[in-house]
């Protein structure tokens, strides 16, 4: 069997690595190609392009690189003609990944999508395309089986990867922090600040969690810095503080070590959450971004935590209420509120018990693509 796996960003090459071990274990004889990183790699699927060369966010990026996304749909287009898959799979990354759906649809090719676009949040049309170009949709959050049933098309939920994926880290970690972080987390006060992995968001939050190190000098604040940025850009921005160090990739090993977390919204709420860290939700963007989003996107919450709980189980403090006041007020609730802790650690177990459904799942969306392979092969 052949399989071309298309991911175009670094947790999108985690997911789709796990995913490619899963099928080889499956299918010792299969023969894999694709888009994505050192995982995938590393994983068995030779690498047509690093998804370093396809990572354009924001309006004003991807309208200066068209030429380029072009290009790369191009010529992707043209690789997987030649290398003849029996299926596509395509692994989240929706702006590049649907357009490929709907061409090979047109090529009669065999399409599976794990880990859906969040057309629940924004775009939801795009679940029209979806139900045409789609063969199957394998979903990692567990509303979302309950949200493609309004629109009549039949997902499956396989859990969540990154429960396994943390599980994993957790078992295998050393017994004590790495060096950079044993001063603080010795002394049982280490707090850590995840505002991000872009130069813009980045300065409109990380200044303000910053200023809050100031009201907690038994504590050491640890900075997750963003592999792809300059150290100099951090250096400047964390030179007036005494007890704020960093660390780059070691995202887990901090949230490993870490007795509270300030962190911005995306994936990293629910990588904090499955540490039973507990986390005050970070969020400012500049405000035209700020006002368009508010009027495209329909959720209650912008903390994926909140979304799957369906309940305010972690604070938000978005945009305006970001202030070094209502941030202060959030955290010493964290670390010094009995009743707050044990209502976290609770909701927290919930949320693993949900996310966790059916065990692995990377296994589980393997066994079902190779179900899926067998019965229409």
């Amino acid at each position: 069997m052949k399989y071309y796996i298309i991911a175009g960003e670094a947790s999108g090459d985690l997911h789709a690595g796990n995913l490619a071990k899963a099928l080889l274990k499956l299918d010792p004889t299969a023969t894999l190609r694709g888009w994505g990183g050192d995982i995938m790699e590393a994983a068995g699927v030779p690498l047509v392009k690093h998804y370093r060369d396809l990572a354009f966010m924001g309006f004003i990026e991807v309208i200066s690189n068209l030429r380029t996304i072009f290009k790369n749909l191009a010529f992707c287009k043209s690789d997987i003609s030649e290398f003849k898959p029996d299926v596509l799979i395509l692994v989240d990354y929706p702006g590049f990944n649907l357009r490929i759906a709907e061409w090979a649809r047109q090529q009669n090719l065999k399409v599976i999508y794990y880990i859906s676009p969040q057309v629940w949040a924004w775009k939801e049309n795009r679940v029209k395309g979806i139900k045409k170009n789609v063969d199957k949709m394998l979903v990692i959050l567990p509303f979302e089986k309950e949200f493609y049933k309004t629109w009549d098309f039949e997902v499956e939920y396989v859990g969540h990867p990154l429960v396994q994926v943390i599980e994993e880290f957790k078992s295998s970690a050393a017994s004590g922090p790495p060096h950079d972080l044993a001063r603080a987390s010795n002394s049982n006060s280490l707090i850590a600040l995840l505002p991000g992995s872009r130069k813009q968001e980045i300065l409109k939050k990380l200044p303000i969690m910053l200023e809050i190190t100031r009201h907690y000098p038994g504590y050491q604040f640890v900075v997750a810095k963003a592999p792809g940025l300059d150290a100099e850009f951090y250096d400047e921005l964390l030179a007036p503080y005494s007890n704020v160090s960093w660390v780059v990739n070691k995202t887990y090993d901090l949230l490993n070590h870490a007795v509270a977390a300030l962190v911005t919204s995306g994936t990293a709420t629910l990588e904090t959450a499955l540490f039973g860290v507990p986390e005050v939700i970070c969020y400012k963007g500049s405000s035209i971004s700020y006002q368009i989003a508010k009027r495209l996107i329909k959720i209650k919450y912008i903390c994926l935590v909140n979304l799957i709980m369906d309940k305010e189980v972690v604070k938000e403090l978005i945009q305006e209420e970001l202030t070094v006041e209502n941030l202060r007020k959030e955290l010493d609730l964290l670390l010094m509120d009995k009743e707050k802790q044990e209502q976290l650690a609770t909701d927290y177990a919930v949320l693993k018990e949900l996310l966790s459904k059916g065990g692995n799942a990377s296994e589980n969306a393997a066994k079902s693509i190779h179900r899926f392979m067998i019965i229409n092969h």
